[in-house]
């Protein structure tokens, strides 16, 4: 992180809200003026402030301390606009249906960017009965292997941890038309529609 806090993005944040700086300062228990100076960047507020600061404003203390209002605009709950995350310390996989602030190991993690599969990275998709059998021609070592493979359609989120020296396959029960995701620890996420 950059900053400790802007006056800018408590500036921004108290108009929002629709909050004068001496309704803010009320809620703090501190004078107009304080808040004027954080604003003008004079002054920074107390450490012990931040989280009475973030709920007065009606964010989180992550979002107050990067400026940043977090706003989930998937309304309809479609799964299909998941995001994807992985930590790049430890390994964790984690999942949101919307824009979120994510860190793990104490790192912000941004959300995945999917990409068409590559020669070394293109999935055999093989449909058997009722289910998707997806295998991944690719080496499955400690250094270099594909950790999941997910498959969501609109209503559902299936993902399947794979482990190095194991297959790089998965099968899923066939629930309609959604998007296949598999992840590369060195290349990055790939997704196809199915």
């Amino acid at each position: 992180m950059d900053h400790y806090i802007t006056g800018a993005a408590i500036k921004a944040l108290r108009e929002r809200c629709g909050l004068t700086q001496a309704q803010l300062a009320d809620q703090l228990c501190v004078s107009d003026k304080t808040v004027s100076k954080w604003e003008t960047g004079r002054g920074l507020p107390d450490i012990t402030l931040l989280e009475p600061l973030a709920a007065a404003l009606r964010v989180s203390l992550p979002e107050l301390l990067s400026g940043e209002v977090i706003t989930n605009a998937n309304r309809s709950a479609n799964l299909l606009r998941s995001r994807l995350y992985v930590c790049p310390v430890c390994g964790n996989i984690l999942h949101a249906t919307g824009a979120a602030g994510i860190s793990c190991c104490g790192v912000a993690l941004p959300p995945l960017e999917a990409e068409a599969p590559d020669a070394a990275h293109t999935a055999a998709i093989t449909e058997i009965e009722h289910e998707l059998y997806v295998e991944i021609p690719h080496e499955m070592t400690k250094t270099h292997s594909i950790p999941f493979i997910a498959y969501v359609t609109g209503d559902r989120f299936e993902l399947v941890r794979l482990y190095p020296e194991g297959p790089a396959a998965a099968r899923f029960f066939r629930r309609g038309r959604g998007k296949l995701y598999w992840y590369c620890n060195k290349h990055g996420l790939f997704e196809q529609r199915v």
